[in-house]
C-alpha cells in the first residue's frame, strides 16, 4: 500500500524516534509499504517519519542507480534502530534532495564514511562501514529519525534563499507525483 509522504511542516519529521522491538505491530507490512512509497515517489531512501511514524527504521534501495553505476546493484536494505557509531573521511559535497521537501535540492557536507550498527528486517544484528555513496545515503535517513532534515546542514543564506520554497511547502503549495500529507 502507498502510504502518503509527511512534507516539511509536519511535527513528526522534528520529533526524535524511538527504538522498535520484534513484536512491533505488522512490521513486515510496513516495510513492505515503505519500499512500495518510495519507488512510487521515485526515491531511494525514507525513513519512518516520512510516512508519519516516530520510530527508528529506514530503508534504502540504490538499484535504480546501478545502470549508470553497477556498484550499487543489489544495494536493498532495512535499518532498524540503527547507530552511527563513527563517522570519519573527508568532509565532501553532494547536492541533495528530499521527499519531504520536494522542488528542493541543496549542497549538503557529509563525512565519507560511516559506521552503522542496526537490525535487519529479521531483527538479526549488524555492524558496517560504507563510505562514498553509501555513506551518504546512510546518513540522510540516518538525520530523519534524529529529527533532522537535509536543510539543517546548510548555511543560513541557503536558508534564507529556499524560505519562500519552505513557506509554500507548510502552506501545502506543492506540486507532487506521489501522495503526499502537507501540514
Amino acid at each position: 500500500m502507498i502510504l502518503p509522504i509527511y512534507l516539511y511542516g509536519q511535527p513528526v519529521l522534528r520529533k526524535v524516534a524511538k527504538e522498535i522491538t520484534p513484536d512491533y505491530p505488522k512490521i513486515e507490512e510496513l516495510i513492505t509499504n515503505m519500499f512500495e512509497t518510495m519507488y512510487n515517489a521515485d526515491g531511494i531512501g525514507l525513513a519512518a517519519p516520512q510516512v508519519g511514524l516516530d520510530i527508528r527504521l529506514f530503508v534504502i534501495d540504490l538499484e535504480p542507480l546501478a545502470e549508470d553505476n553497477p556498484k550499487y546493484s543489489g544495494f536493498k536494505k532495512v535499518f532498524i534502530n540503527p547507530k552511527i557509531v563513527e563517522s570519519t573521511g573527508e568532509l565532501v559535497k553532494m547536492e541533495e534532495g528530499c521527499l519531504s521537501l520536494p522542488g528542493i535540492n541543496e549542497t549538503v557536507e557529509r563525512e565519507e564514511k560511516v559506521r552503522i550498527q542496526y537490525l535487519d528486517e529479521n531483527f538479526t544484528p549488524h555492524d558496517e562501514v560504507y563510505g562514498d555513496f553509501f555513506a551518504r545515503c546512510i546518513q540522510h535517513e540516518y538525520d530523519h529519525i534524529e529529527a533532522k532534515l537535509f536543510i539543517d546542514r546548510i548555511s543560513g543564506i541557503r536558508k534564507q534563499m529556499i524560505k519562500s520554497k519552505l513557506n509554500n511547502l507548510i502552506k501545502g503549495k506543492v506540486n507532487c507525483h506521489y501522495k503526499v500529507k502537507p501540514v
